[in-house]
């Protein structure tokens, strides 16, 4: 019987989380606010469809093992090594100004350093699963504040490695001794080392073993034991559960196999951590929350306006960059998922009690509900601020040796000094175009200006900082960043201070486009687009399409704002009305080679025009061109050939060209 009360709950629990992404990909916000409120909902203190929140407890527990064992398979040791210096002291900073500041508030309220120490552990991680899903669904996880949020999250899961072994210590039991403390640490940092040896020699190996056998559900099965052996492993050895689930997915990271890791361990990892997420609301009281509502309320603003301004001030300071510093400080002010393993641990430990954390919980899930609000808030925000004063970056932009901004004129603004930017600007200076860059990276415009490039530090969304790289003497601006909220906005303010520059603008995102044409943009650049655009011009000069057919076909689209390839109907000539271009004059060039069969002979001698209708209008030898060459005029190799005609006298005029054998060539 008990059996079927808990297959029931399992039931309704998996029933709550269909629903629950059905109806928030509708609404478009992170499932995990849904479960979060399904739990409360569902649970013993909400309309108790479960009453025995223990029994969701165990699922959960292997939810959250899954969750963290996959978080660690995406986040790999090369992207932790990878981390910029600033960045790390960017986490630092972040943990450590939170904690104190918490600290001291607990020390106002009358509280222990030791609880407010937990605490400030507890407020300064922030939740993965939220904040990157919401970065993610934005188009801003290529944006530097979704760069910036990924590593600093990426940073504070490392972090509670350390804050779980520090938590026996901040306990108030006589039992727990420094010196045991020690031991576990020790014993932690030995079973640590010794997976790490594992994973680097025998895990790769019995991985290919497995693979081998070309037998997909034991490949899976094998994956979860090493997920879930790693994850008891470390909990015999004194850490929990999810740090070693983390450990193993981060190791794992590291082999050939982890893509095919990730593919067939997400179905399982979706399911379990709605369990997960859902469970942490069926413990929130709401008969606790009714009776004092103010404490939870309290706590929440304190929580998001500590975190927010530590955020802020470190990014502001770090990036000279207000809006940067604000879209930072709310996308992280919320609680994260980990936060809640930790305060089960200080809740076995006796760290925590049964009030606070009903309060812990309370402003937890409310911060974590007010997160897809906050973050499209902190954008008009930041603009708002922006407006009202001035940044550091405004009143002095790093500037690199020899040349001045506003010294130039004619020239092109590239804003983003990424792959894109610095394709563009390597082939500016090769063709003597004189630019400027902008770039809101401190690392990169530093290593970028020690190369000689003439790069400033500063963000192209505020008007000052335009000015200052000669916006009112430039010809060109190109928009070269993956921040569709701030293109849109440079843009904008860029049309506004010189009207007639040409601004073109590069896009991830076909959606973007109209919207920016609306703005001001002269060209929009979709990325997949130009893609589209290269493969078809590549296979209609495999079919020998003339150049200048394919071109006008290219240009033809371009200017149609890529309507065709948008679904939307051509106002301009279709492709139809094209096709008549292949039966028409068309023109060509062609090189002589060594064995053509037309090398040492006259024009007269080869017949073109009687044999395939094309007529040789110039010859180019040694860059002196020749224009209607009679036919006494003999060819040599080398020489380049004007032909016009046909599209089909072209080819037939190939073949007589080209030496025997050989592909022809259009």
């Amino acid at each position: 019987m008990s059996d079927a009360g808990v297959l029931q709950q399992l039931v309704i629990v998996l029933s709550a989380t269909i629903s629950i992404v059905f109806l928030f990909q509708k609404l478009k916000l992170p499932t995990v606010v849904g479960f979060l409120l399904a739990g409360v909902i569902i649970g013993p203190h909400g309309w108790m469809l479960i009453r025995d929140a223990h029994q969701v407890e165990t699922l959960a527990g292997i939810g959250v093992v899954l969750l963290l064992f996959t978080i660690g398979l995406e986040f790999s040791l090369g992207q932790l090594l990878a981390l910029h210096r600033s960045l790390i002291w960017a986490g630092i900073l972040q943990i450590l100004f939170t904690t104190l500041a918490v600290v001291v508030f607990s020390w106002l309220g009358g509280y222990g350093s030791d609880l407010g120490i937990f605490y400030g552990f507890l407020v300064s991680l922030s939740s993965t699963a939220i904040v990157l899903k919401i970065y993610h669904d934005r188009r801003e996880i290529d944006a530097p504040q979704g760069r910036l949020a990924t590593g600093i999250l990426l940073f504070q899961d490392l972090c509670l490695v350390p804050m779980m072994l520090l938590v026996p210590l901040l306990s108030r039991s006589s039992s727990v001794s420094l010196s045991l403390v020690g031991w576990a640490l020790v014993k932690a940092i030995v079973v640590l080392l010794l997976i790490l040896w594992g994973a680097r020699t025998v895990l790769p190996w019995l991985l290919r073993q497995v693979a081998l056998l070309r037998n997909r559900e034991l490949f899976v099965l094998f994956v979860v034991l090493i997920g879930l052996g790693t994850a008891w492993l470390t909990s015999e050895f004194g850490l929990s559960l999810a740090v070693g689930a983390f450990i193993a997915g981060l190791v794992i990271s590291e082999s050939e196999f982890s893509h095919q890791v990730v593919a067939d361990i997400l179905p399982l990892r979706d399911c379990f951590s709605g369990i997960f997420f859902i469970s942490i609301g069926m413990l929130l009281d709401l008969d606790f929350l009714t009776r004092d509502p103010f404490n939870p309320l309290l706590n929440l603003v304190l929580i998001v306006g500590i975190k927010a301004l530590v955020v802020f001030v470190i990014f502001w300071r770090l990036y000279r960059s207000l809006r940067l510093g604000v879209l930072l400080g709310l996308s992280l002010a919320q609680i994260g998922e980990f936060s809640f393993i930790l305060a089960a641990a200080g809740r076995s430990h006796g760290v925590l009690t049964a009030s606070g954390e009903q309060t812990f919980l309370a402003a937890s899930i409310l911060s974590m509900i007010a997160t897809p609000f906050l973050i499209p808030w902190a954008h008009r925000l930041a603009f708002g601020l922006e407006a009202m004063v001035a940044s550091p970056s405004d009143r002095r932009p790093l500037e690199t040796e020899g040349m001045k901004a506003d010294s130039m004129t004619g020239h092109v603004i590239v804003v983003g000094y990424g792959l894109n930017g610095q394709n563009l600007t390597r082939v500016l200076k090769e063709v003597g175009i004189p630019y400027t860059v902008l770039e809101m990276d401190p690392t990169l415009v530093s290593r970028a200006g020690a190369g000689g490039e003439t790069i400033f530090f500063g963000d192209g969304t505020r008007p000052e900082v335009l000015r200052k790289v000669g916006i009112g003497q430039a010809r060109v601006l190109v928009i070269a960043i993956s921040d569709p909220v701030a293109s849109a906005r440079i843009v904008s303010q860029a049309r506004s201070l010189k009207p007639d520059l040409y601004i073109l603008v590069r896009t991830r995102y076909v959606a973007e486009i109209e919207h920016l044409y609306r703005l001001g943009a002269n060209q929009v650049i979709p990325e997949e687009f130009e893609t589209s655009v290269e493969i078809f011009a590549r296979v209609l000069q495999e079919y020998h399409i003339p150049r200048n057919v394919i071109a006008l076909q290219v240009d033809l689209i371009r200017k149609e704002r890529y309507g065709m390839l948008r679904g939307l109907h051509l106002q301009g000539k279709s492709l139809d009305q094209l096709s008549q271009f292949l039966a028409g004059t068309t023109t060509d060039t062609f090189l002589i080679l060594q064995d053509s069969p037309a090398a040492g002979r006259s024009l007269g001698e080869l017949q073109l025009r009687p044999r395939s209708g094309v007529t040789v209008i110039a010859i180019v030898r040694s860059e002196t061109s020749t224009h209607n060459p009679g036919p006494e005029f003999v060819l040599q190799t080398g020489d380049i050939l004007v032909l016009m005609g046909s599209h089909k006298g072209l080819d037939q005029a190939n073949q007589l060209l080209n030496p025997p054998g050989e592909s022809r060539e259009s």
